[in-house]
């Protein structure tokens, strides 16, 4: 067993010959952006369940695409991704339920109020460059991003961890960081985060090429229309750093309509439902 730790009595003093004093102090502040992660998110039955509902609905996906913030045009740049938008009141239902415990971990203030949905998949070579949710969601300030992770066990790719990256507030000025969390894919776990964060997901392989073997995810952004009233205290700070970072992310001509044909839906209340596509039937 290990004792206790005990500094010598007389501290050294480090002279200006080595730290020469300085007329000016202005070093560059690294934010970390809050994130939780829950484990057996849905349950084994249900993620299952969605698992094959997804794999089932190959034929229906279709390529991601991004928008150019400063024209506004689609392109398939910096983004390799399979898309299909889709509506569960069922999986909504698990976000608002862990909402209170989400909001508490992440210091979120504001209220949340609809969702948006869709489901993604990542092959050979798949992989969306650093960006940020800010043409996802009406006020980047205060939206969250959600992503929940399905694969097969074992796995059959590799890579597909999302880097969350920490903003730099340099002066006036915030910008993504070199530094970053990795977070893996683990199937059944969700993991929340500021829609403004400066995110990416790394490249995955599929050796197989099957699509049953790709990397899934449910991927929702919720968000509010604005700041809660209130005293800005350290978590509002932070959110409001990482917000003015990500505008810069944002088209300006505004969110019109999601792409891929998803549209924001209110947070539903309980209810049974089953998990819909846009514009398609109902899983069985």
């Amino acid at each position: 067993m290990s004792g206790f730790a005990k500094e010598p009595a007389t501290a050294s003093e480090i002279g200006t010959r080595v730290l020469p004093p300085s007329d000016r102090w202005s070093p560059a502040l690294v934010i970390p952006a809050p994130v939780c992660r829950f484990e057996n998110f849905l349950g084994a039955e249900r993620a299952d369940a969605l698992l094959e509902y997804a794999i089932g609905r190959q034929g229906d996906f279709t390529a991601g695409t991004v928008l150019d913030p400063l024209t506004g045009e689609e392109s398939h740049k910096g983004r390799e991704s399979l898309v299909l938008p889709v509506t569960s009141e069922v999986f909504s239902r698990h976000l608002a339920d862990c909402l209170p415990l989400v909001r508490e971990s992440l210091g979120h203030r504001a209220a949340l109020d609809r969702s948006l949905t869709v489901l993604t998949a990542h092959g050979e070579g798949g992989h969306y460059g650093m960006h940020t949710d800010a043409s996802r969601v009406r006020d980047v300030s205060t939206a969250v991003s959600a992503v929940y992770y399905l694969h097969r066990r074992p796995r059959g790719f590799g890579g597909g961890q999302l880097r969350l990256h920490d903003t730099v507030v340099d002066g006036h000025r915030a910008r993504p960081a070199e530094t970053y969390r990795t977070i893996e894919p683990e199937h059944d776990t969700i993991v929340f985060f500021p829609a403004s964060a400066f995110h990416e997901v790394v490249p995955s392989t599929c050796p197989s090429r099957r699509f049953a073997d790709h990397r899934f995810t449910l991927t929702t952004w919720l968000s509010g229309r604005g700041a809660a009233p209130g005293p800005c205290d350290a978590g509002t700070r932070i959110w409001r750093w990482l917000a003015g970072a990500a505008e810069g992310t944002r088209p300006l001509h505004g969110v019109a309509a999601d792409l891929g044909g998803a549209g924001a839906a209110p947070l539903p209340a309980a209810g049974p439902a089953t998990l819909r596509v846009a514009g398609g039937p109902a899983a069985g």
